[in-house]
């Protein structure tokens, strides 16, 4: 039997007994005794995939799809390095992935041979945790192949969140030829009886989670939650949060009076209307309603840092005396440094424990919240009345996309504009939609390949991204999975023709250079793209053809690519427009 062969099937197979469900490839050589395992092995998915770079953030968007490891492999040299962006946003997002890099042999390592480079512990304090694996032997002993099961169950565990959070875990696996399952007269002629797989995992790792938070900690929180009426809850992003979770906050906002502030991201906006959604209007410097906002004096937070400027200013001015933060993962998320009280605990269960013992008689922060809803009212009305009076803009395609998205259908934002819109004019509702959006590092690479990959996770529900255009541009190439990997999508194009949100920066200010270096316009054609990888290509001519053709899309479970064609400039107008109706209506 081949060594290389042995070794892949063993560690596939433990994978799989460790839950591992899907892995994503890419060809190359170097990886042949990977793929061919996971190819072969009945329990796990495999798609195929051209592009290592696209191949990654695909595997990123099953895994938040899933909530549960994916696994990506790859060929030694620079496609390792081609997945790191997708690490970066893994790591800084708590999205579970396990990388496995073949790799050239020690003796080949710093010696110029090609296609060779330094992999070992390549993605850094982006992973979790980084192995560079043995190199199969050819009389394996017992105690090297338990060690083989070893690894892979632990590896699962801990990209799972083992170690409390989830994220990265990378194996660099070196093989020497031959690569392929051609038999080796010296190789393996019997395999240690003591090496043996067991029912399971081959190692059960009982993760404890978070800090467990004592009863004597909840009622001292409790108790200064009590005394601090002027309160207000702060959901920011939460891919992982469930529908048991947002119930629950919000059962926790009517029981304190606490207004409930929800990010679109957070799982509490949309399936919830009894969230504030409007803030980033009527907290902007320029609303009449900003100077008369009452001030919290504690903020009981949940989730990653939230996406809105004028929200996150706002916390900050306010200088409240208590922000608790509830972290289920232990990640910090407080770049203004507010945070009094960090716990460390789930957040499901922290809010049912505050719920239980939540005084009935306490009074809530009645004023403030009457503030707050005056404030979100006046928000809404003065956008319906700019949809009333046929404002047809970038933000308006984004408002109708959320209107005509059926139940529980899956929405991948992508970053710069177009999750700023969504932040500002993403109505709250009662209508579930499961919102994602790369927002760790925030880049715009990838941003097509994770949406088709939440695709994939979720398929029987239709799937919609909106995206701007130079984000399209970055990552082209993963529009192939629409059709390898079966994944329908309505792609709503915002495309004003480079770097529109730079018209939001000083820098606007500063001519030839802004135009030339910032904005960049590349007056590409995208009718070429939809039809390069086999997508109907629609130009909305209106705000009626727009809803048209999306709902067509949406309904029929076609590929589409809905072109709105803008003007950032005459888009900010508009969005300075509403600012100034909200002022006449106070």
């Amino acid at each position: 039997m081949n060594r290389n062969t042995l070794y892949s099937q063993i560690l596939v197979d433990e994978l799989a007994r460790a839950g591992l469900r899907h892995v994503c490839l890419s060809p190359g050589s170097r990886n042949t005794p990977l793929v061919l395992a996971f190819a072969q092995h009945p329990h796990i998915e495999v798609t195929s995939h051209l592009d290592e770079r696209s191949a990654a953030f695909f595997a990123l968007g099953m895994a938040m799809g899933l909530n549960a490891p994916v696994a990506l492999v790859c060929t030694s040299g620079s496609a390792a390095a081609n997945y790191f962006p997708a690490i970066i946003e893994a790591h800084q997002s708590r999205v579970p992935l396990l990388v496995l890099t073949a790799d050239r042999p020690h003796e080949l390592r710093y010696s110029g041979a090609n296609q060779t480079i330094d992999q070992v512990n390549i993605y850094g304090n982006y992973a979790l945790w980084s192995v560079d694996a043995a190199l199969p032997e050819a009389a394996p002993t017992a105690l090297s192949l338990r060690n083989l099961r070893t690894l892979a169950a632990r590896a699962c565990a801990v990209a799972d969140g083992g170690q409390s959070r989830k994220g990265v875990v990378h194996i660099n696996v070196p093989f020497r030829p031959p690569l392929e399952p051609v038999d080796v007269l010296s190789d393996i002629t019997s395999v240690p009886a003591d090496a043996a797989a067991r029912t399971g995992a081959y190692v059960q790792m009982a993760a404890t989670g978070p800090v467990s938070t004592s009863a004597a900690v909840i009622e001292r929180l409790i108790r200064v939650m009590q005394d601090t009426p002027e309160g207000v809850i702060v959901c920011g992003p939460m891919w992982q949060a469930t529908a048991a979770l947002a119930d629950q906050i919000g059962a926790l906002s009517d029981r304190t009076g606490y207004p409930l502030l929800a990010d679109p991201l957070s799982g509490m906006r949309f399936g919830h209307a009894q969230t504030i959604g409007g803030y980033e209007t009527f907290m902007h410097p320029h609303s009449p309603l900003l100077a008369n906002l009452p001030r919290p004096k504690l903020v009981l937070r949940f989730g990653g840092v939230p996406t809105a400027k004028w929200l996150n200013q706002y916390l900050d001015q306010a200088a409240p005396e208590h922000v608790i933060h509830v972290s289920g993962d232990g990640v910090w998320a407080d770049d203004s440094h507010r945070v009094s009280e960090f716990v460390h605990v789930d957040a499901l269960g922290f809010v049912r424990a505050v719920l239980a013992g939540w005084d009935v008689g306490c009074e809530g922060w009645g004023v403030g919240r009457e503030a707050f809803w005056g404030a979100e009212g006046a928000a809404w009305r003065t956008w319906n009345e700019a949809l009333d009076n046929g404002a047809w803009f970038d933000a308006v395609a984004v408002h109708d996309v959320l209107d005509l998205l059926p139940e529980d259908a899956t929405l991948f934002v992508g970053n710069s504009l177009s999750v700023r819109h969504v932040e500002q004019f993403g109505i709250p509702t009662d209508k579930r939609l499961a919102v994602f959006a790369n927002r760790g590092a925030s880049g715009i690479d990838g941003n097509v390949s994770s949406a088709l990959g939440l695709g994939h996770a979720r398929p029987t529900q239709p799937l919609a991204a909106i995206i701007g255009d130079v984000t399209l541009y970055h990552d082209m190439n993963g529009l192939l999975a629409v059709r390898r990997c079966d994944v329908p999508v309505t792609l709503v194009l915002l495309n004003n023709n480079g770097g529109g949100i730079f018209h939001r920066l000083g820098v606007k200010d500063y001519e030839p250079e802004f135009t030339e270096y910032f904005i960049t316009p590349h007056d590409l054609d995208y009718s070429h793209v939809a039809g390069l990888y086999g997508l109907s290509h629609i130009v909305a001519q209106s705000r009626a053809h727009f809803r048209e053709a999306f709902t067509a899309s949406i309904q029929q479970r076609t590929s589409a690519l809905i072109e709105v064609r803008t003007n950032a400039l005459d888009d900010l107008a508009e969005r300075a427009k509403v600012i100034a109706m909200l002022k006449a209506t106070t």
